[in-house]
């Protein structure tokens, strides 16, 4: 520990919590985001964020120097997520658990339990001061299709994984941290890149391949335009063939461009009745591009609608997924208004 470090711990030994939260406030972000990487939830990362300071402020007494104090927070919300994870159903995506739809028949109701992923706002990630590289990895590890292929692993597995591959601990950090064998570690690590491996856009060490493309921008403006002008053809255009598009938290979703088409044209870009109107607002959510869409019926405000993230094929010419979260409380946590005038 460093001398600043030192004396707020000295401090909070003796019962001082604002010490407390000085020693622990240069962890907390990367904790929940260690949370969410293990649980898949943004409420249940903010949840397992508050246990562990509760916990590590009760246990205070019990930590020893012969560890660094982040190693040792991490091991309580390692161990913590673990037990949450044995009471909790896996997260996935619609396209993962079941055929795609028919455009024509009803779109199936939300599933009761907490089964989809949620996606995860920018400002969760590595911040600004971070260098490219750092900043890179944090993307790159909260993409939707590394969350899809982490929430896969068994959790013990998904924890040596992130810490090992994301957060470059060591196999012997590791073991004591689980309170397994060194060899345990590596083999747990060996099977899990092992299954990461064979997920798509997945590489042997957990990597995402993401194409970084100078048409993004452009790709996005365009699709903003297509729709907020309602125009299908020209919105479809964009995509690719098997372009995906799902809406958690229905299970419903379909795959390919005349598929998609329909859907929208049937139930979005209604053909009867009163004309809708949308605006679009560009964020990002899982180091990967989004748009919060808004839709008013005649007078007043746009109101919140769904956030959609936008999966690119590799090459950045065409968008590859669209995963429209339809939950209006997603924005407050993404900092974005509820309402537009």
């Amino acid at each position: 520990m460093n001398t600043g470090e030192d004396v707020h711990l000295t401090a909070a030994r003796a019962g001082d919590q604002e010490a407390f939260q000085r020693l622990t406030e240069p962890y907390r972000r990367e904790l929940t985001l260690h949370g969410y990487r293990m649980l898949g939830s943004l409420q249940d990362a903010e949840d397992l964020l508050q246990e562990t300071l509760l916990r590590a402020w009760r246990r205070l007494e019990t930590f020893r120097q012969s560890v660094s104090f982040r190693a040792w927070l991490y091991k309580i919300a390692t161990n913590l997520s673990l037990d949450m994870l044995a009471k909790r159903p896996r997260r996935t995506l619609p396209a993962l658990v079941g055929k795609a739809s028919d455009p024509n028949e009803p779109v199936a109701p939300p599933a009761q339990e907490p089964v989809w992923l949620d996606p995860v706002p920018e400002g969760w990630l590595a911040d600004g001061e971070g260098n490219p590289e750092t900043r890179f990895i944090a993307r790159e590890t909260v993409s939707l299709a590394f969350l899809v292929a982490l929430q896969k692993l068994p959790p013990r597995q998904r924890a040596v994984l992130i810490l090992c591959d994301v957060l470059d601990w060591r196999a012997g950090e590791m073991a004591d941290l689980l309170g397994l064998t060194v060899s345990s570690v590596n083999s747990a690590l060996h099977r899990a890149r092992a299954t990461m491996a064979g997920q798509p856009g997945i590489d042997g060490r957990g990597a995402v391949r993401i194409a970084e493309s100078e048409r993004l921008q452009s790709l996005l403006e365009q699709y903003m335009q297509a729709w907020e002008s309602q125009d299908i053809p020209r919105l479809v255009a964009l995509l690719k063939e098997d372009a995906a598009f799902t809406m958690p938290p229905t299970p419903t979703w379909f795959q390919g461009r005349e598929s998609i088409a329909a859907f929208i044209g049937r139930e979005i870009f209604l053909p009867e009745g009163p004309r809708a109107f949308w605006r679009l607002v560009p964020t990002g959510a899982n180091g990967q591009p989004a748009l919060a869409v808004y839709s008013r019926a005649g007078a007043g405000a746009f109101k919140a609608v769904t956030l959609q993230v936008m999966t690119l094929d590799p090459s950045g010419e065409r968008i590859a997924g669209i995963t429209s979260f339809l939950n209006p409380d997603l924005f407050r946590r993404f900092d974005l208004p509820a309402e537009l005038f």
